[in-house]
């Protein structure tokens, strides 16, 4: 099943939240999302003050979830336990 955009950005923020800061291949692998889907997507977080860009060294560029982006995470898990019927409702077939 094709996951939205939310569900994306979800899970890249918990794989930034799980593993610390992380260069862009391996968030590419870890949250199983395609490389230039992926710069779009942190893009987008970095514009919200999600995640941020860091410089290690002179060149080495990785990616880090800020405070505010653990806080977006805990109100969605809070969210998620408050409406789990959402999930399973996607999951079941329609009944005509």
């Amino acid at each position: 099943m094709r996951r939205s955009k939310l569900e994306m950005y979800i899970d890249i923020l918990k794989v930034l939240s799980q593993r610390g800061p992380l260069k862009l291949t391996h968030i590419m692998y870890k949250a199983n999302v395609n490389c230039s889907v992926l710069k779009q997507y942190l893009t987008f977080l970095i514009k919200q003050g999600l995640v941020e860009e860091r410089t290690v060294g002179k060149k080495r560029v990785v990616y880090a979830i800020t405070q505010r982006g653990i806080t977006v995470l805990k109100y969605f898990r809070e969210l998620k336990t408050v409406l789990p019927i959402v999930e399973d409702s996607r999951r079941l077939p329609a009944i005509l």
